[in-house]
């Protein structure tokens, strides 16, 4: 999505893997009520620091309104910064609570929250989590004077974790079995732009109930735009929001995607380098908006390391630059320079990779993932896609194709003619699918289309903002659909 002027970070929040689990039914506060928790607490050491990740789950049978998580540390660790929760600590007790957001656990759900430390020496985990004072030690129930008739579960079942892993055959993506699979989700803004804005990591929550509430949509499919700043820990960003601790965060929300059976798509979304022609979003070097064309300082860097990271896992997807435009810099040869960078790249400000510098920086780490490459114009023209397409050793290039009713091929004879011939000869992802007037005519007759050619689509944007700085498909993160969001949701739910 190109505007994206008014975007302002909340919080940010991390989901977590599974790691410690202590449970308990016990008699709690003033009215006796029983209460089963379980505490999973996992962390991300780097040696004179960690970041916490702490799931709250809620076991009983009724809402637990209010919590209010209690635990404490045997040596001199330290809270610096925290996120998703209101964190706080005392001597060696740290205290974690819910957000007006996440306030309230429901019956047999969970919420969880991450936090940065600092510390020297042992980094012991800690043992004595409590819930509403409510100790999460495995004890059975203290006011039941029989034995149950019924058996009180000391584990929630885990997710599916069914996210398939890809690869291209043909124009289609197929499993692991060979059988087909189109992809059907929405984009996750912010980790783009909260993190370069001094602002957190993420824009909203990004845990195990946010994502339960994406895959009751019926989606397969999570786009995630990033900040290449951020991931490399550039200096022109805050310490507790860049490098390992923003890769960690990243990795974790990866992994909660997979857990609940959704592909990830990393989108390479905001970039450096210095662009002060037709269309500049903006001009400092730094990664704040959108460039027309990824740089050559840093992109490669970027891709290599993300490669590294993922490498192995096929249910993750690498989008390698979100909205090229480099058309708008370039008077001629827009395509070559898009494909080729350096040289063929004149009048741009600063050194481009080229798509094939990228998809060559992924293979020779050795991952295979699934590539897709978006077009010019915003990604919104593929007319000569075909013709540049990058060498792929793995043959595992795709075509990323943004469409919004402001766009200049907007309509279904703009499609016929340019994207169903690369519709017909790889796989072909509407990475961004959208319309600027709240409302859902524009994405119901494209995503018929898009049915009709077997393609790919994921909605803009999960995000709650208000649709005058972009589309916005939910109102809330419990998933309450806008009238755009509603169209989407409705043909989703029609598919399935």
């Amino acid at each position: 999505m190109r505007p994206r002027t008014a975007l302002l970070a909340s919080a940010s929040a991390l989901a977590l893997a599974a790691g410690l689990t202590l449970v308990t039914t016990a008699t709690a506060g003033p009215q006796a009520a029983v209460a089963a928790c379980k505490v999973d607490y996992t962390t991300n050491d780097w040696g004179s620091g960690f970041t916490a990740n702490v799931t709250v789950a809620n076991l009983g049978a009724e809402p637990l309104t209010g919590w209010k998580l209690t635990y404490s540390h045997s040596g001199n660790q330290q809270l610096q910064q925290g996120w998703n929760g209101s964190w706080a600590q005392s001597g060696k007790t740290v205290t974690v609570s819910g957000l007006s957001w996440n306030n309230i656990i429901p019956a047999a759900g969970s919420v969880s929250a991450g936090a940065n430390f600092s510390y020297s020496g042992a980094n012991a985990r800690p043992t004595d989590f409590a819930v509403n004072g409510t100790s999460c030690t495995g004890l059975p129930p203290t006011t039941t004077p029989t034995p149950p008739t019924t058996t009180t579960p000391t584990t929630t079942p885990p997710p599916d974790g069914t996210a398939p892993a890809l690869h291209v055959s043909g124009n289609r993506f197929v499993n692991a079995t060979g059988t087909p699979v189109t992809l059907h989700g929405v984009n996750r803004s912010g980790a783009e732009f909260a993190c370069v804005q001094g602002n957190g990591i993420f824009d909203g929550p990004m845990d195990a109930a946010s994502v339960s509430a994406i895959k009751s949509w019926h989606t397969n499919a999570v786009r995630v735009p990033l900040n290449e700043d951020c991931w490399l820990g550039l200096d022109n960003v805050k310490p507790e929001y860049a490098g390992q601790t923003y890769r960690d965060a990243i990795k974790s929300y990866v992994d909660l995607l997979h857990q609940n059976g959704l592909v990830a798509i990393l989108d390479l979304h905001w970039t450096q380098g210095v662009y002060t022609g037709n269309s500049s979003a903006c001009t400092a070097v730094t990664s704040t908006c959108q460039k027309p064309m990824t740089d050559a300082a840093h992109a490669v860097d970027f891709w290599r390391s993300a490669a590294t990271l993922f490498k192995g896992d096929n249910a993750t997807v690498f989008d390698l630059f979100n909205e090229p435009y480099v058309d708008r810099a370039v008077s001629s040869g827009a395509w070559a320079c898009w494909r080729d960078g350096g040289s063929a790249c004149p009048g741009v400000g600063f050194e481009v990779a080229g798509m094939q510098t990228l998809v060559n920086a992924v293979r020779a780490t050795g991952a295979a993932n699934v590539i897709l490459l978006g077009g010019l114009a915003y990604a919104n023209d593929l007319s000569q896609w075909l013709q540049y397409k990058p060498a792929d050793p793995t043959g595992n290039l795709a075509a990323s194709w943004h469409s919004y009713n402001f766009n200049t091929c907007s309509s279904s004879s703009c499609w016929d003619a340019t994207l169903a011939p690369v519709a017909a000869q790889v796989p072909l992802v509407a990475g961004e699918i959208g319309e600027n007037d709240c409302a859902s005519g524009y994405v119901t007759g494209l995503m018929s289309w898009l049915d009709q050619h077997g393609a790919s689509y994921l909605g803009w944007t999960w995000n709650t903002w208000n649709c005058g700085s972009g589309p916005a498909l939910i109102s809330s993160y419990d998933g309450t659909p806008t009238a755009f969001g509603a169209g989407i949701k409705a043909h989703f739910l029609a598919l399935n």
